[in-house]
């Protein structure tokens, strides 16, 4: 949905790489057994074109992969440049640790100006992305205000 030519809301995100695997241990209930729901496509995102900045994208917990989110909102906006990510990556955890690296690596290719890394990214890959990214990275926290 386009709200005033510069806001998006994305509406469900399309996986496209094959490297981030959602979120991996979504189930549901059926008669007597537990089986995986790939029917929980929650992520949704809002997109906002910053005059001469870029794209402001803003996602919750990224379960779809924040590389995916981010190549659907140049997607469906056509824009390029990426003037900032704001929300968790969802990278914490061991069973999300051998995505870290080659999601950082998707990362730096894309460049931004501003990465804010939300509460689900994880203590390993919030380091590196602080260490990777000292000029684009903010560690978000409550009361953070972010202008753009």
């Amino acid at each position: 949905m386009l709200i005033d030519g510069s806001v998006l809301v994305t509406g469900q995100v399309e996986r496209r790489t094959a490297f981030e695997p959602g979120f991996p241990i979504q189930y549901r209930r059926r008669g007597h057994h537990w089986e995986p729901d790939y029917m929980v496509w929650d992520d949704q995102g809002v997109i906002v074109n910053v005059k001469d900045k870029g794209l402001v994208v803003m996602s919750s917990c990224s379960h779809s992969g924040v590389i995916n989110i981010l190549w659907n909102a140049q997607r469906l906006t056509g824009v390029q440049k990426l003037h900032a990510f704001v929300g968790g990556l969802h990278l914490s955890g061991a069973i999300m640790e051998p995505v870290i690296p080659r999601t950082l690596q998707e990362i730096g290719a894309l460049s931004f100006d501003h990465l804010v890394a939300g509460h689900c990214t994880g203590w390993k890959a919030t380091h590196q992305l602080s260490r990777l990214f000292p000029d684009a990275f903010v560690q978000s926290s409550v009361g953070t205000i972010l202008r753009f």
